[in-house]
């Protein structure tokens, strides 16, 4: 029978080749993304994925070493889950804000983008004799 920390070797082991997977793919959307929209998405979801999975994977090592809960570990994880969607959503507005520009096949009517007298297709369309 296996014992407890075999067991608990293994799924902290789990976590920090999840977490290393999950920040590779986080680091590779952050360089091979074409516009800034795009590459928002690789840092804010699948490497702070990535770091979660390896703050848990510490907080189980730590734990099953020292006979206790690590919430050091635990309190990181928190503040990280919470902060990263609410920096993402800053930068996201700040980008529109300043009219970055757009990979040109992503791109979709969205008001802050638009041009000052430009009008939507179907009114365009319509104006045209």
């Amino acid at each position: 029978m296996i014992g407890f920390h075999t067991a608990m070797e293994g799924v902290i082991a789990f976590f920090m080749v999840a977490g290393g997977v999950f920040a590779f793919i986080g680091a590779l959307g952050l360089t091979h993304l074409r516009d800034f929209y795009m590459r928002l998405h690789g840092p804010t979801k699948t490497t702070t994925l990535g770091v979660g999975c390896v703050l848990i994977a510490s907080m189980g090592y730590f734990s099953l070493v020292k006979e206790g809960l690590s919430y050091q570990e635990l309190l990181i994880t928190v503040f990280l889950f919470i902060t990263a969607p609410v920096s993402a959503h800053l930068l996201a507005k700040s980008a529109l804000h300043q009219k970055l520009p757009r990979f040109e096949p992503t791109r979709d009517d969205i008001p802050e983008l638009k041009e000052q007298g430009e009008d939507d297709e179907g009114e365009r369309a319509s104006r045209q004799p």
